[in-house]
């Protein structure tokens, strides 16, 4: 059976060499608008998240999980955060270390895998901020029971999250559209959706509502607000403003 984290990681390593947008740091610019308190982060790819989300930055113990790349981590580090960053990609994690040396905070860098237990003890976390990332995984039951597990009581979980429309469709820049897929979309069960050139889609996976709203509820957390967002390419999606994209602010409780 294929490796399919493997994969990814491959993957996004070869999109980080062609300039992939995820993967590009934030700039020295940015970091010292940070230091003004003025800033913001995404988690899903065009509506910032609102700042009433967060917890006070000082001290504060965040979790970025699946969030290489130097985009978020660094204004949380600069903001007072005490930061860790958990990705499967050693360009994105890379990216991180360029990032902290250049502008003088520390950061603790995990090359670690979301499919399996999170090498973080019980607790350990005040918030987690996970953008778009679990299309890549095929169990995200999973993924909301170690974010339960890993954050302290009271703690926040602010995840971006890509809903199953996208995966209906093989050409999102057709008018009209014509429905190509059966859902779910899952490659390793219906080998059809896979891929013909892995290096340039990676090996996604499509996860509906229950999933991704119903599995957060599932795990214990409460969601206390959400919103919805659009793809930022000049595809058919956006121009029928069909959004692609959840945001979810949930927390544990007390």
């Amino acid at each position: 059976m294929i490796n399919y984290q493997a994969q990814n990681a491959k993957a996004i390593d070869i999109w980080n060499s062609q300039g992939w947008e995820w993967g590009q740091p934030i700039s020295p610019q940015d970091c010292a608008k940070a230091r003004d308190n003025n800033w913001d982060v995404q988690l899903t790819p065009n509506i910032p998240v609102p700042k009433e989300w967060f917890l006070p930055f000082p001290g504060t113990k965040i979790l970025g999980l699946a969030s290489g790349g130097g985009q978020q981590m660094p204004a949380f580090s600069i903001l007072g955060a005490e930061c860790t960053v958990m990705d499967i990609s050693d360009s994105q994690l890379e990216n991180e270390r360029i990032v902290a040396t250049r502008e003088g905070y520390d950061i603790n860098i995990v090359k670690g895998d979301m499919t399996k237990t999170f090498p973080f003890a019980d607790a350990s976390f005040d918030l987690i901020f996970h953008p778009v990332s679990n299309c890549y995984i095929e169990d995200v039951y999973h993924v909301w029971r170690e974010c339960f597990r890993v954050l302290r009581p009271g703690g926040v979980l602010l995840s971006g999250l890509c809903n199953e429309t996208a995966y209906m469709f093989d050409d999102e820049d057709a008018m009209p559209l014509t429905v190509t897929n059966s859902l779910p979309f899952n490659p390793l069960k219906n080998p059809a959706q896979m891929p013909k050139d892995l290096n340039e889609d990676g090996i996604q996976f499509s996860h509906g509502f229950n999933e991704q709203i119903g599995g957060q509820l599932k795990a214990g957390f409460v969601i206390v607000s959400a919103f919805e967002d659009f793809d930022n390419y000049e595809n058919s999606f956006l121009k029928l403003k069909i959004p692609s994209y959840w945001a979810t602010c949930a927390k544990k409780p007390e």
